[in-house]
């Protein structure tokens, strides 16, 4: 773990809620923002996992970490991290929205119950836990909203046309929301990865369109805080040079041949 890149008089304190934090960049961040000196409120499924992590988290940094496990698509969700947070005497100052996860495959033969899982979790949840947030977050004066995409976002993606689109809300609703904010303080920005070394690839369930620079977890999360260190934050940045530039590309090239080049890449022989 590396703590470069994060001035931590901005971070000290500050109470940081993360979603998906049971591993990978999830994981990676809530460590990076207990070693700033934040109240991290761990969210996700798997209590048993996140009371290691905080565990290892207090230990390392005498950090003060909550754990919430709970699944945030629930109609509970909310209101457990709002408690947590009002019981630690703050309010969200740093909110992370890292969970999520993708399918593979031709649409037609997509379990239906996993595509609304998977828009439930990407796009419902975040929007969702950023509503409920915003008023905190407003307050604070300088709060942080990071929201994990994905390099997926800026094309379609046959095989993954479910992913791709959901991450694309994700990126435009992110971008959107900078729009409104920048000049009220709050630091709004998505982050897309490449390929990353996490669980992801285990949940889909291949690699095969383990496409594009791939990067350590902590590079990725380097990224997202050496952005937020500028003066003026982008709304949206890509982690990786050749990643940037394949994204850069996906806008260049005709949308049709674009299209038809993934396809080829993921199904088509």
């Amino acid at each position: 773990m590396s703590t470069a890149w994060i001035d931590t008089t901005r971070y000290l304190g500050r109470h940081a809620v993360v979603t998906g934090a049971s591993s990978g960049l999830g994981e990676e961040f809530a460590e990076r923002l207990a070693a700033a000196g934040a109240v991290v409120h761990l969210v996700a499924r798997r209590a048993d996992r996140l009371e290691g992590i905080a565990a290892r988290l207090r230990h390392r940094y005498a950090a003060q970490v909550h754990v919430i496990a709970v699944d945030i698509t629930a109609p509970d969700a909310v209101a457990k991290v709002r408690e947590s947070v009002t019981n630690a005497g703050g309010r969200v100052g740093i909110l992370v929205n890292n969970a999520g996860f993708g399918t593979f495959g031709p649409f037609e033969h997509e379990d239906p119950e996993r595509i609304a899982q998977e828009v439930d979790l990407n796009v419902r949840a975040l929007t969702t836990f950023t509503r409920a947030f915003i008023d905190d977050l407003l307050a604070v004066g300088d709060g942080t909203v990071i929201n994990v995409a994905s390099t997926a976002s800026y094309q379609p993606v046959p095989y993954m046309a479910v992913y791709a689109a959901t991450k694309a809300y994700v990126r435009s609703f992110t971008e959107a929301l900078w729009g409104e904010y920048r000049r009220r303080g709050l630091r709004v920005i998505a982050l897309s990865p490449g390929p990353t070394r996490t669980e992801f690839f285990d949940v889909v369930g291949t690699d095969r369109f383990d496409v594009g620079q791939h990067l350590s977890v902590p590079q990725v999360v380097d990224r997202a805080f050496r952005e937020l260190e500028r003066r003026s934050p982008a709304p949206s940045v890509v982690a990786g040079l050749g990643n940037a530039l394949g994204a850069t590309l996906a806008r260049l090239v005709p949308r049709r041949l674009l299209i038809a080049g993934v396809a080829k890449a993921l199904g088509e022989h």
